[in-house]
């Protein structure tokens, strides 16, 4: 399944992609989609698609899942961006949090902060957490997964690297964490070690990556994670970014305004958004 939600920003309604790409009004179905609902998929599973309302064409798409609990994204994930980075290869998953205030729909409009001077782009796989999660083993650790989704792991790298202090205050600006279009079922996604990304920069391909090059694989990140907090429905785990980010060209490349992003990955949809700078 495609789950998504639409609508204006607060006035959200929760939906469904068919078959034939429109979007199914599942408001009769379930309030949201939340971490409660994915936790129980049933009376989605149980709809019949077909009678389900038909939703107007362009209609705002918002983040597919509501009130995350936690935007939880892996560092130097891919030995390649490590390289661009001028950082070593991690020999345990790097951790850190993005504030659940940057999250915006995934053709919402991005803004840098006022004061920002290196903003960057990072297109990555997400992982939705389903079913709450402590202490679980690789070997198990995809049953505990709701579905996939495309993030945009903005970052604002002064912020992040050159002001002391963790990632995070880098990482969650608002606007720095576009997800969706929508959140796709492990039963529709299939393997998720061999998933196409990409991202274009005003039209240029700056990133192409696959996720069978990934540094630590999705079941050995839920995993790892689960040893130091619990995971509950809802929570979103963004898995690195391939190579191809601004900070990683010779000169380095960072977000102006007026920069349009295209990104996807394959199975997922893609997103489109505008930046602009922070008026104060």
């Amino acid at each position: 399944m495609k789950l998504l939600r639409y609508g204006p920003k607060g006035q959200e309604k929760p939906g469904l992609m068919d078959d034939s790409g429109q979007i199914r009004d599942l408001s009769g179905i379930v309030k949201d989609i939340d971490g409660k609902v994915l936790s129980n998929l049933s009376a989605i599973r149980a709809a019949k698609i077909d009678s389900l309302p038909v939703v107007a064409a362009g209609v705002r798409i918002a983040e597919p899942v509501a009130k995350v609990g936690k935007f939880l994204c892996i560092g130097l994930n891919y030995a390649d961006h490590a390289k661009e980075s001028n950082m070593p290869e991690p020999a345990e998953p790097i951790i850190f949090m993005k504030a659940t205030s940057a999250i915006i729909g995934p053709n919402d409009d991005v803004y840098l902060p006022p004061t920002a001077k290196k903003g960057d782009w990072e297109v990555e796989l997400g992982i939705v957490i389903g079913k709450e999660a402590r202490y679980v083993t690789k070997e198990k650790a995809l049953d505990y997964v709701a579905g996939a989704v495309v993030v945009n792991d903005l970052s604002e790298r002064e912020f992040q690297l050159e002001r002391l202090g963790t990632w995070d205050k880098g990482k969650g600006c608002d606007t720095f964490g576009p997800f969706g279009p929508y959140l796709v079922t492990l039963d529709e996604v299939g393997d998720l070690n061999n998933l196409g990304l990409w991202l274009d920069l005003n039209g240029k391909r700056m990133q192409t990556g696959n996720t069978s090059t990934l540094i630590f694989d999705v079941p050995t990140l839920i995993s790892y994670v689960s040893q130091f907090m619990s995971l509950q429905p809802g929570d979103v785990i963004s898995t690195g970014t391939p190579p191809g980010v601004g900070l990683g060209m010779k000169p380095p490349v960072f977000l102006k305004e007026g920069d349009v992003m295209e990104l996807g990955i394959d199975k997922l949809g893609s997103q489109k958004q505008t930046v602009y700078r922070t008026k104060i």
